[in-house]
């Protein structure tokens, strides 16, 4: 039995421990970061975009870890494997960022040297922008994507830490939000159109123990003409109160039960995989095209991501019975293994 959360209140109580524990799939609750009891240096908090057609992707980052932050563009192509990554890293920025108590409602903006880059919440969109001139080390940018909301559903998290009762995870996920615009990078443009490109929105706040290793996987498209998407994953914190595995069709939300997987066994990160839920209601064949590998290493920082992305074959089952038969969809799955 999985709790979902319904009464609205505090995410933290005075103590600074989560008050209500499992899952929403509106934000019910209000994130108070004052209330956090836990040390300064454990805080986490990004706002984390991702843009992508069944061609290429693009992801837009502005977060921080306490002791060091990240504003970064990255662009990336399945078939070629061409890439970029623009970065700008920030050294104890801890809560200097000004990051949005919600994922609903406020802008958030970081302009530095002839660099800025812009997340707009207005009702019902969302719009993406950075713009940047370019110097000897980096080509300039041009990004303005609109990301149209049409659906009230998502999937809201509220997960404790096993290791302190003060770390939990307060995480809400936005999936099927079509998506219009460009981004240019030096002399190459890539343009989303909303028939074939969505946006996906991962708004995180938490406090985390210094190590941990999460999977998740994460896909938007359209199935019998009417949009659909799904979340699985486990490994952020203790989620025996409730999973963040759901599914989305129409906008409406259908949760279902636990998905394990194992994405570096079975012959590596790129062999086919299987995805099935315990309840059966998702079953998935997951080929992969392409391994978005990123790592950092710094002093005591040691972290290492496999983002797989490849196309999901299969079922979704819905909670009327409703069988949608999923073909082709271009969507990823990763592996995170975290020293921060």
């Amino acid at each position: 039995m999985q709790n979902r959360i319904h009464t609205p209140g505090p995410v933290l109580g005075s103590d600074g421990v989560l008050l209500q524990r499992g899952y929403s799939t509106q934000a019910v609750l209000t994130f108070n970061r004052d209330a956090i009891k836990a040390p300064p240096w454990r805080v986490k908090e990004w706002d984390f975009y991702q843009v992508s057609n069944d061609q290429y992707g693009l992801q837009m980052t502005i977060g921080h870890v306490s002791y060091a932050g990240d504003i970064s563009v990255k662009l990336f192509e399945f078939e070629t494997g061409k890439r970029y990554d623009i970065s700008n890293m920030l050294i104890l920025p801890f809560g200097r960022l000004n990051m949005p108590a919600t994922a609903e409602q406020g802008d958030l903006t970081y302009q530095k040297k002839g660099f800025l880059m812009q997340f707009q919440v207005v009702d019902g969109e969302r719009r993406l922008i950075c713009k940047s001139a370019g110097n000897g080390k980096q080509l300039p940018i041009d990004i303005d994507i609109r990301l149209i909301q049409p659906d009230s559903t998502s999937i809201v998290m509220a997960t404790p830490f096993d290791e302190d009762s003060r770390f939990f995870y307060y995480n809400h996920k936005i999936n099927c939000m079509p998506a219009n615009g460009f981004a240019r990078i030096g002399e190459q443009e890539y343009r989303f159109e909303a028939d074939t490109a969505f946006g996906l929105l991962d708004w995180g706040r938490g406090v985390w123990p210094f190590s941990h290793e999460w999977f998740w996987g994460s896909g938007s498209g359209y199935a019998f003409g009417k949009r659909f998407g799904f979340n699985i994953g486990y490994g952020f914190g203790n989620t025996s109160a409730a999973t963040e595995n759901i599914l989305f069709y129409d906008g409406e939300a259908h949760k279902i039960g636990q998905v394990h997987f194992d994405l570096q066994g079975g012959g590596g990160y790129m062999a086919r995989k299987t995805f099935i839920s315990e309840d059966g209601r998702f079953e998935m064949e997951f080929k992969p095209i392409y391994d978005r590998y990123t790592e950092m290493k710094l002093k005591i920082v040691d972290t290492h991501c496999h983002q797989i992305f490849g196309k999901f074959n299969g079922k979704a089952v819905l909670d009327d019975g409703t069988v949608i038969e999923v073909k082709d969809l271009v969507a990823f799955a990763e592996h995170a293994v975290n020293r921060w």
